[in-house]
């Protein structure tokens, strides 16, 4: 299916979490993927038969490379995630979120690539409103999207972008809420968390994965200058207490949390955004008693 629309792709943050897992299975569905990584990247966390290609910072390598590729499709998500940020983060902050993805639109316009799926985040809608940053990671993402709408507007570009949620699955190394229950059930071990109250949206990796895949579909209807924004979500955001009950149940050990011994941030997130519809034609499929089974089984494969 997916080939029909993208026989050639580039991936960026195909070293990450979701991006591995994306072009896994692009790879998998017959696409050629070439990823761009930095110079230095640990090319080891490239899935097996992904093109890499080495982006030294400048906007002369970029252009030389997707000139060379010709992508029919660009998927944008690398980004440099920061929930509170220091001063010291500014410069790669700006780098990240904002100068790479300018340089990589330039390129594309430059060789006639006009489809971009780009990666934006809920936390882009504190308290469900539309220009509401919860941190400074989440802004740089909305000036982003400013940025996209000169390429859409005067290049013509066909964009979609997808807020997503939280995102979890096996062998996630970044820190997840999830993984860090998971983890203090099966040692035993304390946690410290917040109250507790607020709520979460979570989706699974695959439907993550199939979100990316869906929204690849739509570039079939989209007319060129234009930009197209869906929320990726289930339908059952729940507070992390009753997360907590979930995971307890599912792998029938108890979570020892101390509730109440983090405060909760700045700007917590109380309620997840549904500013956006979802996307079209998408639905997850991954239930969290499912997906904490999956993990599970994936960490006694280990």
């Amino acid at each position: 299916m997916t080939s029909m629309i993208a026989k050639r792709v580039i991936i960026t943050g195909a070293t990450g979490f979701i991006g591995n897992h994306l072009a896994r299975i692009l790879i998998s569905k017959g696409v050629k993927v070439f990823t761009l990584v930095r110079t230095g990247s640990d090319l080891k966390r490239i899935p097996t038969g992904a093109i890499p290609s080495e982006y030294d910072g400048d906007i002369s390598s970029l252009i030389s490379i997707v000139s060379n590729i010709k992508p029919d499709v660009v998927i944008h998500l690398a980004s440099c995630f920061i929930a509170r940020h220091t001063h010291a983060d500014i410069n790669n902050l700006l780098d990240s979120n904002l100068k790479f993805g300018l340089q990589l639109m330039e390129a594309m316009s430059l060789a006639g690539c006009v489809k971009l799926i780009n990666t934006g985040t809920a936390w882009q809608h504190f308290e469900n409103r539309e220009n509401d940053p919860v941190c400074l990671y989440a802004a740089t993402k909305t000036a982003f999207e400013n940025l996209i709408e000169y390429y859409v507007r005067v290049k013509s570009f066909e964009v979609i972008t997808l807020k997503l949620h939280d995102t979890y699955g096996p062998n996630d190394t970044r820190g997840k809420l999830i993984n860090l229950l998971l983890s203090a059930a099966l040692n035993g071990t304390d946690l410290d968390l917040s109250p507790g109250e607020q709520k979460i949206n979570l989706v699974y990796i695959d439907d993550v994965v199939n979100a990316f895949l869906t929204a690849m579909e739509h570039f079939k209807e989209m007319k060129p200058g234009s930009h197209l924004r869906y929320m990726v979500a289930s339908d059952h955001p729940m507070s992390i207490k009753e997360m907590v009950h979930i995971v307890e149940q599912t792998i029938e050990k108890k979570v020892h949390a101390n509730w109440g011994a983090r405060n909760y941030r700045d700007r917590e997130v109380f309620i997840p955004a549904t500013f956006y519809p979802t996307l079209p034609d998408w639905n997850p499929f991954v239930g969290l008693s499912q997906g904490i089974k999956l993990i599970c089984d994936s960490m006694s494969d280990v």
